[in-house]
């Protein structure tokens, strides 16, 4: 089989990821709802109904996912915002 992909090196694609800012990242837990969490990802971090849905599922069954991604000073009050809300979130 051909390889069609191209070779890229680990460290090359670790440094973009982590050049681009931050994440805020949301963490799975026992006491919020769907529809609470939902509605909190529209509200604060702005994604629209279906990406908040996703997110949401994503953290129940993974235990975590990114929600948000900008510089620290531009996602510092939305994590300070979800955090309100009751959820658990923090900045990477």
């Amino acid at each position: 089989m051909i390889d069609t992909f191209p070779q890229t090196d680990t460290q090359e694609v670790l440094e973009t990821k982590t050049n681009d800012g931050f994440n805020i990242v949301l963490f799975n837990d026992d006491v919020n709802t769907f529809d609470w969490v939902i509605h909190s990802l529209v509200e604060v971090c702005e994604h629209q109904p279906e990406q908040a849905e996703q997110c949401a599922y994503i953290v129940h069954y993974r235990g975590k996912c990114d929600v948000k991604q900008g510089s620290y000073d531009e996602l510092e009050p939305k994590c300070t915002a979800l955090l309100e809300r009751g959820l658990s979130a923090e900045i990477q």
